[in-house]
């Protein structure tokens, strides 16, 4: 049984290294922060997992100083040959030590998208980037920082 836990250990963490860069350190008080970096491609397949729906075709996120720019295509639903454009300003932040996500600007050929599909994609890319991003599920998330390299968010 030793051998088999320590191989599932082995695992876990070698899939803890692989998601995303880590930094770990010490603070004055005992307690611990890691920082997370997070690409632009995991967030490219993160967000484009989030928008659940299947006429959505192509995201491409961009990263912006402060800010995320998503834009791509979506097929019509009553004629799949013509496809529309998609775009949005996505703002990632911090709320009682909770990632928050607010997606403003969203449009369909500059037609404004209604605002309960924007909720469901806000709730989903928040916590599917929490999700690659935190150490632990009692963890509590410090800062985020949108920068053109990457995301960084720093947990304590």
């Amino acid at each position: 049984m030793t051998i088999n836990r320590f191989f599932i250990f082995l695992l876990i963490f070698t899939l803890f290294l692989s998601a995303c860069e880590r930094n770990i350190s010490r603070n004055g008080d005992g307690s611990v922060d890691v920082e997370t970096v997070i690409t632009q491609q995991e967030l490219q397949e993160t967000i484009t997992a989030s928008i659940v729906d299947p006429l959505i075709k192509e995201l491409t996120v961009s990263l912006q100083s402060g800010y995320i720019h998503v834009s791509g295509t979506r097929e019509r639903l009553n004629d799949p040959t013509k496809m529309d454009t998609l775009s949005f300003r996505l703002d990632l932040g911090v709320s009682n030590g909770q990632l928050t996500s607010t997606i403003s600007d969203a449009q369909f050929d500059g037609f404004t998208i209604e605002q309960n599909r924007l909720d469901l994609w806000n709730r989903t890319i928040a916590n599917r980037i929490s999700n690659i991003g935190s150490i632990s599920p009692n963890s509590t998330l410090k800062s985020v920082t949108v920068t053109p390299e990457a995301v960084t968010m720093v947990w304590t």
